[in-house]
C-alpha cells in the first residue's frame, strides 16, 4: 500500500469511530451506529405476515406505527433459537438513497454502548469475490473481543428493503379491515 492509499484508509477508519450498540448473535458480538438506534425494545408480539422472505419475522405494532421486524439471526443464516427475556428488538432507521424506514432487528442479546475509535478499527476481512461482506463497516477491537460493525442500512438489500416496506402497508390495511 502506497502512502495515499495508507492515508486514505486510515482517514476511512477514522470517520467510522464513534459510538456503537454492541449486541449478540450466538458467541457472535455485533455493533451498529448508535445514531440509527432509535430505540430497544423487550421482545414482544410479532404477526408473521404471509408471503414474506423466511428473514422477516414479521410485523410489531410500536404506538401505533406498524413496522417489520427483521430477525437478524435468519438474515445471516445461523441455526434457528427460541426467543429468550434477553430477546431484544432494536428499532433502527434504515436510509438507502431516498428511502426511509423505520424497522425492528431481532437479535438475542443488547450488550453494551462502546465507544470504537480510530485505532480499535481495522478492515473487515476479504473472503474472495463469493462473500458478500459489503454491510460489514469495520471490525472493532474491543480488549480481547472482536466486534463487526454492520453498516445497517446495507444489511438488507433493496429487494429486502421493498418487501419489509410492503409488509408493514399489508398489515396496516389488515387490520383497517
Amino acid at each position: 500500500m502506497n502512502q495515499v492509499e495508507t492515508n486514505a484508509a486510515a482517514h476511512g477508519l477514522s470517520a467510522r469511530a464513534g459510538k456503537y450498540l454492541s449486541f449478540k448473535l450466538g458467541n457472535e458480538e455485533f455493533g451498529v451506529a448508535i445514531l440509527k438506534v432509535q430505540e430497544i425494545i423487550g421482545i414482544m408480539t410479532v404477526t408473521r405476515v404471509p408471503r414474506t422472505p423466511d428473514c422477516i419475522r414479521g410485523v410489531i405494532n410500536l404506538r401505533g406505527k406498524v413496522i417489520p421486524v427483521l430477525d437478524l439471526r435468519r438474515k445471516f443464516g445461523l441455526d434457528a433459537r427460541s426467543d429468550t427475556d434477553r430477546t431484544c428488538i432494536i428499532v433502527v432507521r434504515i436510509e438507502r438513497g431516498n428511502e426511509r424506514l423505520t424497522m425492528g432487528v431481532l437479535v438475542d442479546d443488547v450488550s453494551e454502548v462502546l465507544n470504537i475509535t480510530a485505532e480499535q478499527l481495522e478492515e473487515p476481512p476479504s473472503f474472495g469475490a463469493g462473500v458478500r461482506t459489503d454491510f460489514i463497516q469495520g471490525m472493532g477491537k474491543v480488549g480481547a473481543k472482536v466486534v463487526m460493525l454492520l453498516d445497517i442500512d446495507k444489511v438488507l438489500g433493496s429487494q429486502e428493503i421493498a418487501q419489509a416496506r410492503e409488509t408493514a402497508v399489508e398489515a396496516v390495511g389488515e387490520s383497517a379491515a
